[in-house]
């Protein structure tokens, strides 16, 4: 098996990698072992995204509670209503 580094990249450099494996996958010859390992890794990097992001969630979360919002309200461009409040003036 190949070696993994200890420290996982950021999100952004794991997705480029996760797309790399896929791509490998994909379209090149690889041995039976080299295609485990390219599936171990990137499954290893899903899990890491999913933290970051369930972590990223977290933070969402606690800063809307702070501001007195017990729950998420949806982003729809077409009704400001339901988002913060903008002060339409600016908006041209």
């Amino acid at each position: 098996m190949t070696k993994k580094p200890n420290k996982l990249p950021n999100l952004e450099d794991s997705l480029s990698e996760i797309t790399q494996l896929i791509d490998r996958m994909e379209h090149s010859e690889q041995t039976l072992e080299q295609s485990l390992d390219s599936f171990e890794r990137g499954i290893t990097l899903v899990r890491h995204c999913q933290k970051i992001l369930d972590q990223a969630e977290q933070k969402v979360q606690i800063l809307m509670q702070n501001n007195n919002q017990e729950e998420l309200i949806p982003y729809d461009n077409n009704d400001q209503q339901q988002g913060p409040e903008i002060d339409e003036a600016n908006n041209d």
